[in-house]
């Protein structure tokens, strides 16, 4: 049917580069990164992982532990250290977490357990 249009030139509509490669070809050719680190997201609904390699993720992530950030460790301890960091006054919510680790210390120390 291209070959009886008569808009634009023939190169248009003829395959020209777009060529299949041969399966001979196909086993030697050089993998692009293929399998790159964190290529999958584990919440990703478009990832096409099946549920059984999902599961078998998940089931290695239970085991590892993952490394703790300093400035994550540090906000562990006080609530209000990443917006004084920032030079920002913490919000409401911090302020009042830091309440509450205060008043849990305190009981811990009375019943001699910290």
């Amino acid at each position: 049917m291209s070959g009886t249009s008569n808009v634009g030139g023939g190169g248009v509509y003829e395959a020209g580069d777009q060529r299949n490669v041969k399966n001979s070809e196909m086993n030697e050719a050089e993998r692009y990164k293929e399998g790159q680190p964190n290529s999958h997201k584990a919440n990703d609904s478009k990832d096409e992982r099946s549920i059984a390699n999902k599961l078998d993720r998940e089931a290695k992530r239970e085991n590892d532990s993952e490394p703790i950030s300093k400035e994550a460790r540090d906000s562990q301890a006080d609530p209000t250290l990443p917006a004084r960091k920032h030079g920002n006054e913490p919000s409401k919510g911090a302020k009042i977490d830091a309440e509450i680790q205060q008043e849990e210390e305190e009981m811990l120390r009375k019943k001699g357990i910290k």
